[in-house]
This record gives structure tokens, sequence and C-alpha cells, in this order.
């Protein structure tokens, strides 16, 4: 369902989206008590819901919208403005799953090829992120729940890799198989992140639980443009005691600060003398994004070798699984959000496929874990 004020918008967003035939827009409607009238009507899956209208804004409907159908994903669109970025952040926060720039004519939504693919793309995942969480519910012929056990009994080969079969919570219970490797030697000394997709909420669980129990600088790189970065920042700061800021070139990576990739720039991190440093560059976007995750992950093992650890949460696509790998040939260690807790399983579960990790777990145990790994020292 697509919900905006502007007539013209409603009818360019939903040609866009019919143009896949993967997709059909089943109601597009002005406001948020229309949309809230007729998701009683149809069974709808996404709602593209714009922040400012009439009658009842997106921000007040959004927790309508939710209460009725739990498993409804809900895409924010506003355009790109400081207030705009505030009130998405906050919509993430009450249960949006995602958001996306909304140019700011019709004429630029028909010129602009990167919000076709964005929006295209993001309507897609989470469709299907709604028929699994719905799939979920359903009462199950096994156990369910994805899970990584590393006391499994497997076969290990030179490398100390597991294979773990990960069992998915659906009626129909079926596998997957992937395999896990023995976490670094070394001590950690710097947690990198990636994200994009229900990231802000997944950040917010991991800061959480890291505060006062990690004391060491923490990297990140969330997908998300200009404005909505510096808002995220704040937002991090001030729901989880972290000092945070949004990286500028030069910042030192010191411990006990969060440093978050700004949008539309890629973040690395680089030697200067005996001091570790952020580097913001334009270059190219890599798996249409910029900021994109592997580019910090690829820097990240250059640097710190053995001594590098990666988180991989939830979003679309499969950023993180070439920067993990380059984690791991220095050495260092992944680990990936499990598929039960994430919106969208497409990063870490590409980086789980592709066998550079050495932990799945759900989102809330993320943090315990890498409180492990850090204080269990070089063994």
């Amino acid at each position: 369902m697509v919900v905006d004020d502007s007539a013209v918008v409603r009818g360019l967003v939903s040609r866009i989206l019919e143009e896949d035939s993967a997709v059909r827009v089943i109601a597009s409607v002005s406001n948020g008590e229309q949309a809230i009238r007729q998701l009683d009507k149809s069974d709808v899956e996404v709602v593209v819901l714009d922040i400012e209208m009439p009658v009842m804004d997106g921000l007040t409907a959004l927790p309508k919208l939710i209460e009725r159908n739990p498993a409804l994903q809900v895409i924010m669109a506003s355009t790109l403005t400081k207030r705009n970025a505030e009130i998405s952040l906050r919509a993430l926060e009450s249960g949006a799953a995602d958001y996306v720039p909304k140019p700011t004519s019709g004429r630029e939504i028909n010129a602009d090829g990167e919000f076709r693919r964005e929006i295209l793309s993001k309507v897609k995942s989470l469709g299907e992120a709604y028929r699994r969480h719905a799939e979920s519910r359903r009462p199950a012929k096994k156990p369910g729940g994805t899970f990584a056990r590393r006391s499994d009994p497997v076969a290990r080969g030179a490398t100390g890799a597991t294979t773990v079969t990960a069992r998915r919570r659906t009626s129909a219970g079926h596998s997957t198989e992937f395999t896990l490797r023995d976490p670094s030697r070394e001590k950690p000394e710097i947690v990198a992140i990636g994200s994009s997709t229900g990231g802000p909420q997944a950040l917010f669980a991991v800061l959480k639980g890291l505060r006062g129990g990690l004391r060491l600088p923490v990297v990140i790189t969330q997908h998300m443009p200009a404005t909505f970065t510096t808002i995220l920042a704040e937002h991090i700061q001030r729901m989880t005691g972290w000092e945070a800021s949004e990286a500028s070139d030069g910042d030192l990576v010191v411990a006990g600060k969060v440093l978050l990739a700004p949008g539309g720039y890629h973040m690395l991190v680089a030697k200067k003398g005996s001091q570790k440093v952020a580097r913001i560059t334009q270059t190219p976007p890599e798996n249409f994004c910029r900021p994109a995750v592997d580019p910090l992950f690829r820097s990240v093992a250059t640097v710190y070798g053995p001594r590098a650890l990666a988180v991989v949460l939830t979003g679309m696509g499969s950023d993180g699984t070439e920067g993990g790998k380059a984690v791991i040939d220095g050495g260092g260690t992944v680990v990936a959000q499990d598929e039960a807790t994430s919106v969208v399983w497409g990063m870490p579960g590409a980086a789980a496929s592709a066998g550079v990790c050495s932990a799945v777990l759900p989102v809330g145990d993320l943090a315990p874990h890498i409180i492990r790994l850090v204080n269990r020292g070089p063994r």
C-alpha cells in the first residue's frame, strides 16, 4: 500500500512498483487514517508511508498500523531534511522496518534511477520478510529458530571449521547449512559493525549490551543517506550511553567511542604514526551503497589483522561478505546476526553462507558473545 498526500507521487510510486511482476499495489491512499481503514480490508504486506500528511501523519499512523498487523513491514518515505531525518529515526525506533529518501517532485521520481532501484529492492525484500514472519507464527511441525551451535557433532577440517545445520522457524522445518570457523586466537582491539535494513534497532540493542563491558573503539557503517547518519549518531549516544559521532576525516579511533560512517562517504580506518584514524572517501559506491560495509571491513583487516572483530547485522544484499573474507584472511573474527531476529537476513545470511563467521546468533546474544571474545584474551 502506498500512502502519500500527493496524488502525483502516489501514482508514480505505484507505477514504479508495479513495473516489477513480483509486486502488486493493492491500495493507494492519501493519509494515515485512510491507510488504517484500508488495512482492515486488504491483505497488505508492505506499506510505503509518507511522513507529512493532513488528517493523520505517518508517525501517528505507524503504531496504529502495526497494532493491527504486527508482521506489517513499513517503509517511511521522507525528503532529506534534518527534521524528517529525526522523525524517520523515531519511526524506526517505533517499529518501522526501513525508510527511503523521497524525491521532492514527480519529475525527480521519474528521473531518479536510484530511487527506483532502492524502493523496489526494499519493498520486495520486506515482502519476503513479512511472509517469513507470518509463517513463523504458524504452529511448527518441528522445533524452530535459527541456531548455530558449536557443540553440535561435526567434522573439523584443517582450518578448524565447523559445519552447522541451521533450522529455520518454518512449518516445513526446512534447513540450510553453513560453515562456522574458529575465532581468532588474538584478543580483539576494535569492533567494526555493518548494517542496513533494520540496522538502527539492532545497533541500539548491541551497543546497549556492550556498554560497560567493552572498552574498545567501535566503527559502524549503516546504509543511510547524509543527514540521517548525523541524527543516527545522536540517537546512538542518547539511547546507549556511548560517546558517538558521525566521523570526520582524521578523527582518532579510540577506545570507548563510536564512529559512524557519514552518508554519501565510505569510512576507512588507517594508521597515522602510532595512532589509528578515520579516513572519509568518496570512491565509487560498492554493492550500490556509499557508505558500504566492505571498504570498512577491508581497512580494519589491514590495520588490525588478527585483532579485528567484524559484526554483520540485519540488512539487504551481501555487503560485508567480501570485507568479512578480508577479515578472515587477516586472521580476524566475523560474527553475524541470525535469521530469526533479522528484519532481512540478506547481509548476515550471505556472510554465514560464505563460511566467514565464527558465530551466528540472535541479536540479544551478540553483545555478551563479543564481550567474551574480548575478555578471554589470547589463547
